[in-house]
């Protein structure tokens, strides 16, 4: 690892004036590119303090050996070097959007002598207009195979032409009507030629000037009562309409835009574009990326023009592009698109709208896309192991924790105060095994007592299962502080046994003695609380993993590992270290924690809410006993509402069925008490 210093500029040596910069590592590799309107501003920021630095940042300098610049006249040129820089060198500290696959269009290569229409994949040929992309090649072919009865241009290939001239037979489209075949001279190459324009002209968005032209054909055979031309016309209008029907209007006044959505957490992102050509959706395309540099949604936006339209010119630069954020400063950006396209290109965020509303749903595509990047990768069984080891080795532990716990605080200003504690196994979710509690030792808002709190409720339960089922050997019973663990007190209340779901436990997949009877109940079930984890996970930094430490070591458990994952800089705090590990960026271990850490915060909080919605609705006849929600909504719907049953008499009361004389008076007595005071005279 490299001291910045060593390879720091003199001062005074770097200009103040637009450039781009590149850091290389010691093998002289290029690692990171970067852009600024003052290089000597940009630079100094990166040899500041090291503790002053994003994490992300502090490896990128450290990791580098070297510095260079280029200075440039404008911001514009900058951004454009700097892409170019990008796409030459593949830093890996750069944000780089990757894809699956690679996304067909719907070309028409006017650049041959008889323009063909195809499906076309990866980079772009001049002299061919490009339609799209597609998010599958059938779709193309649908369109296709529709507009050929109204603009019959060739589809076949170079070697099924030549064949066709050669033997002055055209192939089985040409028999059909889908092709003006040009192979055999039916249409001279003058004719195709406008056939393909007009082709392109009518997938560019300028449809309606075909349809009135076809409807006024269609009239005008009518009237000179050639029927079967006439019914071809209405035919090639209606496929025309069916093709049109494909893409529906989304944008009025012909609108032609690119809308851009970013899904984003602290490790990925996902971004989602809808190519919108005379109002329609002509195209679909999206990427996700690692953030392996310190970004912001803005920068994400840039880095994804700069890959969206960096080899494009003229028309295929849009006049309108939407996004969510705008890069800062936004000028240099807008004025890049415009040189591109050789016309004023708006680049804004939309307000309100039939724009708006399309953004959202972008933005729900982006969504859906980031969920299902993460599925897939968490899903694969490879990833998964690394994901173990590199969490082993980060935190030097014996083996891979095949069992991970992760515990979350959550409250609202001080009240209504739970915690969650959700279980991976062989890093994957173990929902039958989540638990959740309520904090109950003390009033008030204070993360570090309850997280204390919880795991000490949690690992009593462990131990008191333990001694049950008589794994302790001799001269175990004793805890850390000499007292026994004898009788030791187990709290269980409602909140903290609660269980998503009561399902028997499968066979043992984790490598572990996790099945088996002493982990059962005699019915098959598993017992709550029994199985020890390798690794705890909390939500926080020192304070919070520190509270952890200290409930086990009260217990007296001193073979389970402790971790913390502070969510701002995603940094992994150890018991009695005064620095945060920082893992990769891209390390399938750091996203194996975060999918725990943000687990159980969702989980936490989902209970959170519920308890608070639930105390908001509490009805004064919650707190009669032996009460049930049965016998409740018999006396609402009895007497219409709770006043009206205060009002009652205790022999009204009994006249509800299932209501007896000592729960009528329970009743009574418990609206009694809940009454509203009364109003001051």
């Amino acid at each position: 690892m490299a001291d910045p210093s060593s390879y720091r500029p003199k001062p005074g040596q770097i200009p103040d004036s637009p450039g781009v910069y590149k850091f290389r590592d010691e093998h002289r590799r290029v690692i990171y590119v970067g852009k600024a309107k003052s290089l000597r501003q940009r630079l100094a920021s990166y040899f500041q303090d090291l503790a002053g630095l994003h994490p992300r940042t502090r490896t990128m300098v450290t990791t580098a050996a070297s510095v260079e610049w280029t200075v440039v006249s404008t911001e514009v040129e900058a951004l454009q070097l700097e892409y170019s820089w990008i796409k030459e060198y593949d830093p890996r500290f750069n944000v780089k959007y990757r894809d699956d696959k690679s996304y067909p269009y719907l070309a028409v290569t006017m650049n041959e002598e008889f323009p063909r229409v195809q499906v076309m994949r990866g980079h772009k040929r001049k002299g061919v207009r490009y339609f799209g992309p597609y998010g599958h090649a059938w779709a193309i072919r649908d369109t296709v195979d529709l507009l050929l009865r109204v603009f019959p241009v060739r589809t076949c290939s170079a070697g099924v032409f030549k064949n066709a001239a050669r033997t002055d037979r055209p192939c089985l489209l040409g028999y059909i009507g889908k092709c003006s075949a040009p192979c055999v001279g039916r249409v001279s190459d003058e004719e195709h030629r406008e056939l393909a324009e007009e082709f392109c002209d009518f997938m560019a968005g300028r449809t309606g000037t075909y349809i009135r032209r076809l409807e006024q054909q269609m009239t005008d055979a009518a009237e000179e009562m050639e029927y079967e031309r006439a019914a071809r016309l209405r035919d090639d209008i209606e496929a025309l309409k069916k093709a049109m029907e494909k893409n529906a209007v989304v944008l009025a006044d012909a609108t032609d835009a690119d809308l851009m959505a970013v899904a984003e957490d602290e490790l990925e992102a996902a971004v989602q574009i809808f190519h919108v050509r005379g109002g329609r959706v002509r195209g679909q395309r999206g990427w996700v990326t690692d953030k392996v540099e310190a970004v912001t949604t803005g920068d994400l936006v840039e880095h994804a023009l700069q890959q969206l339209y960096g080899e494009e010119t003229g028309d295929s630069v849009p006049k309108e592009v939407l996004v969510p954020a705008l890069p800062d400063p936004v000028e240099p950006v807008q004025e890049w698109l415009t040189e591109r396209r050789g016309s004023n290109v708006s680049l804004r965020i939309p307000q309100r709208g039939d724009k708006k509303a399309l953004m959202e749903t972008v933005q729900r595509n982006a969504l859906q896309a980031l969920g299902l990047h993460k599925t897939k990768r968490a899903s694969d069984l490879t990833t998964r192991s690394r994901a173990l080891e590199e969490i082993a080795g980060a935190l030097d532990l014996d083996s891979a924790p095949l069992r991970i716990e992760c515990y979350d605080i959550s409250h609202l200003q001080g009240d209504d105060v739970v915690a969650s504690m959700v279980v991976f196994e062989d890093g994957l979710q173990r929902k039958s095994e989540y638990r959740r509690f309520q904090i109950k030792g003390f009033e008030g808002q204070d993360d570090v007592r309850s997280m204390h709190e919880v795991i000490t409720r949690r690992f009593r339960r462990y131990l008191a299962e333990k001694e049950r089922t008589g794994e302790w050997t001799d001269g175990e019973n004793a805890s850390s502080d000499g007292s026994s663990r004898d009788g030791a007190s187990v709290d269980g209340t409602s909140a903290e046994s609660a269980l998503l779901g009561n399902a028997a436990l499968e066979g043992d997949t984790t490598g572990n003695a996790f099945a088996g009877n002493a982990f059962t109940e005699e019915d098959g079930r598993p017992k709550r609380f029994a199985y020890p984890p390798q690794l705890v996970v909390v939500d926080g930094g020192q304070p919070q993993v520190a509270a952890a430490k200290r409930a086990l070591d009260e217990l007296g458990i001193d073979d389970i590992a402790v971790c913390g994952l502070a969510k701002r800089l995603e940094e992994v705090w150890l018991p009695h270290e005064d620095d945060p590990v920082v893992l990769p960026r891209t390390s399938e271990g750091l996203y194996l924690l975060q999918r725990v850490r943000d687990e159980a915060h969702r989980f936490a909080i989902t209970y959170q809410r519920t308890k608070r919605a639930k105390r908001f609705k509490a009805s004064p006849l919650d707190e009669v006993p032996g009460l049930g929600e049965t016998r409740k909504q018999a006396l609402i719907k009895h007497f219409g509402s709770v006043k009206k049953l205060r009002s009652a008499t205790i022999d009204q009361i009994c006249e509800v069925p299932g209501i007896g004389r000592k729960t009528a008076e329970a009743v009574a007595v418990a609206l009694a008490q809940a009454a509203p005071p009364a109003p001051p005279r």
